[in-house]
């Protein structure tokens, strides 16, 4: 786990630091992705987060501590179930949503009432918020809309030369964002499904939580439209996708394939990534697959839909937003 974490020495740390100090942006790993990150109590450091992304300015950030004690300076109000889903999951892939504190700027809000705070589990990341000393706004280090980034390499072919220092951590350990739960109203809901699945966190709390609703606070991810590629992405059963891409490529098309089978057709044209039916393993690689197969150089990305099971929810979560964002075929 963390492979490289023990190769990022202090002067790559001090440095980071530096750079979010002088309002700088700096692209670290957590054990979901990879975040974009600026001084939380910054305004202008976290505007550069919105111009490096592309991101529109209502859409909120995820603010990261080094511990849980943190959350007081960024929260007005820490309910009980929000403490207990703190001590099981933090650190953790696993952002509240609280009411925020009055002197919490709206650029990191989106101009809501609420504050989505979360402490990150990867050693790096903790490193960088323990030497910082305070909050740092971390939205992916990806263009807005666009595949989320696993590796630093990811950040730099996303986002250039608008990062000012990247720490590279290697690949993340999770592969998809974070768990958000939204604890600032009567009935604590889920906003994304994650890593941390709900059943896990209505055991915690004692009972269910809601889905999103129109009085739901805007979160991270939760457009109709993102994790996209550039290349049109259909998702469809597995039988119909292996009739398909023949079909297309013997009518001269290349086509890229995820799907969780080894039985790949024996034609031309056809770039084939078998997944793992571990929906863990199979979420740890999709950004991944998914940018290899962005970059295949073919008419369209066909993918297997996953399973209906509740294990699955996060992936199907992705796909389905990643289809709605990728061009018509």
């Amino acid at each position: 786990m963390h492979a490289r974490a023990a190769r990022v020495n202090s002067s790559e740390l001090d440095r980071a630091v530096e750079v979010l100090r002088s309002g700088g942006l700096v692209a670290f790993p957590t054990e979901t992705v990879y975040g974009l990150g600026a001084d939380a109590a910054h305004p202008e450091a976290v505007r550069k987060i919105y111009a490096a992304k592309g991101r529109p300015p209502d859409h909120p950030l995820i603010v990261h501590l080094a511990d849980s004690a943190g959350a007081a300076a960024w929260a007005s109000e820490i309910p009980a179930a929000a403490e207990r889903l703190a001590q099981r999951f933090w650190p953790g892939p696993l952002t509240l949503v609280l009411q925020r504190a009055r002197a919490v700027n709206d650029i990191v809000t989106g101009g809501q009432d609420t504050i989505a705070l979360r402490v990150p589990s990867h050693p790096i990341a903790h490193a960088l918020l323990e030497a910082f000393g305070g909050g740092i706004a971390a939205p992916s280090a990806n263009r807005y809309g666009r595949i989320s980034a696993t590796t630093a390499e990811h950040v730099r072919n996303d986002l250039g030369g608008a990062v000012d220092y990247v720490l590279d951590g290697g690949p993340c350990e999770v592969g998809i964002e974070s768990t958000i739960v939204d604890l600032s109203g009567s009935q604590p809901a889920l906003l994304r499904p994650g890593n941390i699945t709900a059943d896990a966190i209505e055991e915690v709390l004692g009972f269910r939580l809601a889905a999103a609703g129109a009085a739901s606070p805007r979160a991270p991810g939760m457009l109709a439209k993102h994790y996209a590629p550039q290349t049109p992405l259909m998702l469809m059963e597995g039988d119909l996708l292996v009739e398909l891409a023949t079909s297309m490529t013997r009518q001269g098309s290349k086509v890229a394939v995820l799907a969780r089978s080894q039985m790949q057709p024996l034609l031309k044209g056809i770039t084939w990534i078998a997944a793992s039916n571990d929906p863990p393993a199979y979420a740890h690689d999709l950004y991944a697959n998914l940018r290899a197969l962005d970059s295949a150089g073919c008419s369209a990305i066909l993918v297997e839909v996953a399973p209906p099971e509740a294990a699955w929810a996060a992936v199907r979560d992705r796909l389905t937003r990643a289809v709605a964002g990728s061009p018509p075929p």
